[in-house]
């Protein structure tokens, strides 16, 4: 059986705003995410299809707060709750935010895809 830990994760990225441990298994990727600031992915998510991250997720808040923005509710993740978020969100969470998630890994790749090339444009801004 496949598995991975944060200390096992064959890509790390630290970052400023956040560090994050990766690593895919067997058709998904596994990211275990820490947040330093307050993060919106709305504006990196420009360009995909509604301008929504169309990629589903399933995962574990283990501190913080995660937000999943629908076009017509939103779905907040406290502490020490599972989730799954279907396709056609945004997603924001808070500073000291650590997270648990399991994507697809080819649906995951092309949305971060136009993310990384977002975060480029703004950079650039």
């Amino acid at each position: 059986m496949p598995s991975v830990s944060k200390t096992t994760a064959t890509k790390v990225q630290d970052m400023p705003p956040f560090t994050e441990h990766t690593d895919d298994l067997d058709g998904y990727t596994v990211n275990f995410v820490t947040l330093r600031v307050d993060m919106d992915l709305t504006p990196l998510q420009k360009g995909l299809p509604d301008d929504r991250c169309q990629c589903p997720h399933w995962g574990y808040q283990f501190s913080g707060t995660q937000t999943f923005h629908y076009p017509d509710h939103d779905e907040v993740v406290t502490a020490g709750s599972a989730f799954y978020a279907p396709p056609g969100h945004n997603a924001s969470a808070t500073a000291d935010s650590e997270f648990l998630v399991f994507s697809p890994a080819e649906q995951l790749r092309e949305t971060e895809a136009v993310m990384a090339s977002n975060m480029k444009a703004l950079q650039g801004a």
